[in-house]
């Protein structure tokens, strides 16, 4: 199946996007070209792009939302990282309890969630019939048609798998079994969920199922989240408790994976505080 899904509509409209979303679509209207990006629409930086700052915008649609929701994935994202090091050299904080570097972990989930919903909720009330106030917002919405909301479904149902990873990890069971149960098995969902939502988010923004890099910035928060995503797969999967002893280059590796991956979200978070704040000149 060809990447890009086209189709002309009277010769005076173009869509286009990864088989089988529409993410573009190029358009005539009063003799002047325009273009819809899903994204765009959905985050509501079209109007920056087609100077309508003025323009009354629902929350969810303005600048400062897409900063905060930036700026608690940043929040989330740090406390990732900080976890990730304390695991990774746990000599440096040997005084503190045992169960400390598992608690960072579990606050930094909490941000993560709560930032999804953010997105979750935006995407869900991205349609016309929620922005122009004819209906109440949807609280989750649904639309499998669509890239965006599919990506922040499953990510935000993944974030939610890592709060019971996270939860679970604080008083971990001794027997291997029952850790890679309570353990193992959410960290898993969450990172196969995470993958999932990367990627919808990042073909949506290329247009493609594979596109190069290009000169704007969602796609570029696009592809560093999901490196992340990719980063998150690794560490989880080496995350598998063994019945046995295991070497331990495993769980170094592991977390090493977990801190860049960690790093990749704080990066596109940041990066999409900046577009938000673009959009707000």
């Amino acid at each position: 199946m060809a990447d890009r899904n086209v189709r002309e509509k009277h010769h005076r409209s173009v869509e286009i996007g990864p088989w089988p979303f529409v993410t573009l679509r190029l358009y005539q209207h009063g003799g002047r070209h325009f273009d819809w990006r899903s994204r765009d629409h959905r985050k509501g930086l079209f109007r920056h792009r087609r100077g309508l700052e003025h323009v009354h915008a629902p929350i969810w649609q303005r600048a400062f939302y897409n900063w905060l929701t930036g700026l608690v994935f940043v929040i989330g994202a740090a406390l990732f990282m900080t976890g990730s090091a304390m695991a990774l050299f746990p000599s440096t904080v040997a005084s503190l309890p045992a169960w400390a570097t598992n608690a960072i972990f579990f606050a930094g989930s909490i941000p993560f969630t709560t930032a999804a919903y953010l997105q979750l909720f935006q995407a869900a009330n991205a349609d016309e019939k929620y922005t122009s106030g004819r209906e109440r917002p949807a609280l989750f919405g649904r639309d499998f048609k669509s890239a965006g909301w599919l990506s922040a479904s499953t990510q935000f149902i993944g974030t939610i798998a890592f709060n019971f990873n996270t939860f679970d990890a604080l008083v971990a069971p001794q027997h291997w079994a029952i850790q890679n149960l309570v353990i193992w098995l959410p960290g898993m969902i969450g990172s196969v969920l995470f993958l999932i939502s990367g990627y919808l988010a990042y073909i949506e923004v290329g247009h493609a199922h594979v596109s190069l890099p290009k000169r704007d910035l969602s796609w570029w928060i696009a592809a560093i989240n999901l490196l992340g995503c990719i980063t998150f797969m690794i560490a989880s999967t080496l995350a598998y408790v063994p019945a046995g002893s295991q070497a331990p280059w495993i769980m170094i590796v592991s977390n090493a994976n977990l801190w860049f991956g960690a790093f990749c979200f704080l990066a596109g978070a940041a990066l999409s505080m900046r577009e938000a704040r673009n959009a707000a000149r």
